[in-house]
């Protein structure tokens, strides 16, 4: 039936041809239109020629495929179905369980196995951001001693062992307005004290690293020796501003925020006699009125204004307990009150910092063991003089009695190693003077335990070399000297020795 279509068009055809040749002889033109018009018919032909062709070829391809679906049996078509079913079903056994064996299908495995390697990935990057924000850093410090005669009572040198280790640990603590918060905590563990038995002397401690309980040295004692929290907040409408004010509460050690210096502050690096570790009046002296570990709970306020950076100043003020309150023992009353003015500059392209302070202790143990406010005032400075040498210079001085020296100067370097090709070493060098009070002077003669003639200011020597194996060990052979012990006249020179180890992280 489908060749009659064609059969029409090419009668239509033939006819247009044969009009179009009546008519010829009307119209010499038409000759053309004759020849179009078969070129058109000859054209039609060819397509119906090629249309018959191509359906002849599609019914051919397509009998064997109707030949093949009839020959397939509906059992075999089924039994097709179920097995891809129940391999769909395992497939969803398989992954329902996190676990993987080797009887679940193949492409279970392989997608659990992608899984475990994601989150394998991708554990580090949570942890990473988990930790973000909080850093740690710590020290491991030994320090072995020896003193000569002259410095006990027995007449008889002593050597002393000891070691101590710090963690300290910063938090993020959130945001208060535009105001941003931290907290640290700091925990200290040692074993080991200073010498025994010694005679008379302003000088605090030999050995400002000693760590130890009442129990003795065959104990490690741990605390927690600081945890406070401290809230940052700029001034102004920018978040930037150069002006900030800082509060800081909780239990930490004073000397972290005030009588801080470049290179005189620091223990575990740097000088390890206690005059020279911090203003002797207030720790030596004991003004500073902390516990017996040197810390105690208080607030801090402080201000500071950056506005001509690099230059920059401070100003800050802060009540800690004193006494018992140090100790948690009762309410916080009579504190120990401290004020600082702060200044750091760059002069020739050296960092400088200047700090005077005034301080007022509501609960002052005196020599004689009295107890009532004391008050006095100090500076500390810290100026770098050259790529290799820095300096430093203390100065206290009471202004109550009952104070066994009333007035304190130390003043001290540290030059690194590039001289001689060891950058990273440094040798450091003190010395301190701490002049004996009238009143302790008048005193001395009569009282228990000391009994000499004091006149004059006890003075204090020290000398280090700090010797850097890599870029957490160190060691530090030092040598200390002590003239005229706690202002005696009569009292021989002291020679302490020593070699501290330390690891930092």
């Amino acid at each position: 039936m489908r060749p009659a279509p064609r059969l029409a068009r090419t009668a239509l055809a033939a006819a247009l041809i044969a009009a179009a040749g009546a008519s010829q002889a009307a119209a010499p033109t038409q000759d053309k239109v004759l020849a179009e018009l078969k070129r058109l018919a000859e054209r039609v032909e060819k397509l119906e020629k090629r249309n018959a062709e191509l359906e002849s070829r599609l019914a051919a391809s397509a009998e064997p495929a109707l030949a093949t679906t009839a020959a397939t049996p509906a059992p075999a078509l089924a039994q097709r179905v179920e097995a891809l079913e129940q391999a769909n079903r395992d497939l969803a056994a398989g992954l329902a369980s996190d676990r993987i064996s080797e009887r679940e299908p193949e492409l279970a495995i392989r997608l659990k196995a992608i899984e475990e390697r994601t989150n394998s990935i991708g554990a580090p990057a949570k942890l990473a951001t988990a930790l973000e924000g909080i850093s740690v850093e710590g020290s491991v410090a030994a320090v072995a001693q020896h003193i000569d005669g002259d410095g006990r009572d027995s007449g008889r040198s002593e050597s002393q062992l000891s070691w101590r280790g710090d963690i300290g640990i910063t938090l993020p603590a959130g945001s208060v307005g535009r105001g941003e918060g931290e907290f640290f905590t700091q925990l200290r563990v040692g074993q080991g004290d200073s010498f025994t038995g010694l005679r008379p002397t302003f000088t605090g401690a030999y050995n400002s690293l000693a760590f130890q309980t009442a129990g003795g040295s065959e104990e490690t004692y741990a605390i927690v020796a600081q945890a406070w929290y401290q809230l940052t907040m700029p001034l102004g409408d920018d978040v930037e501003s150069p002006h900030s004010l800082q509060l800081t509460v909780g239990k930490m050690d004073p000397f972290v925020f005030f009588d801080q210096n470049a290179i005189a502050d620091n223990e575990a690096e740097k000088f390890l006699n206690n005059v020279f570790v911090h203003n002797p009046l207030l720790d030596s002296g004991g003004a500073v009125g902390a516990d017996s570990y040197g810390f105690t709970p208080g607030l801090r306020l402080a201000y500071r204004n950056e506005s001509d950076s690099p230059d920059w100043w401070q100003a800050s003020v802060a009540a800690f307990g004193a006494g018992e309150g140090a100790r948690f023992g009762r309410s916080f009353t009579k504190p120990f009150v401290i004020g600082q003015l702060e200044y750091g500059r760059k002069s020739f392209g050296f960092d400088s910092t200047y700090r005077l302070y005034a301080w007022r202790n509501g609960q002052y143990e005196g020599f004689d063991g009295s107890v009532e406010s004391a008050s006095g005032w100090g500076a500390s400075v810290d100026q770098r003089v050259h790529e290799d040498v820095t300096l430093f210079a203390r100065y206290g001085q009471s202004t109550s009695d009952h104070t066994a020296f009333d007035r304190a100067l130390t003043v001290g370097a540290e030059i690194a190693g590039n001289a001689w090709g060891r950058g990273a070493d440094g040798v450091g060098v003190a010395w301190g003077w701490l002049r004996a009070s009238d009143e302790f002077r008048d005193a001395a003669p009569t009282l228990d335990g000391y009994g000499f003639n004091a006149r004059g200011a006890e003075q204090v020597g020290e000398l280090y070399y700090r010797w850097y194996l890599n870029d957490q060990l160190s060691l530090t052979p030092d040598v200390q000297y002590v003239r005229r012990a706690a202002a005696n006249r009569d009292a021989k020179t002291i020679t302490a020795f020593g070699l501290r180890a330390l690891y930092a992280f």
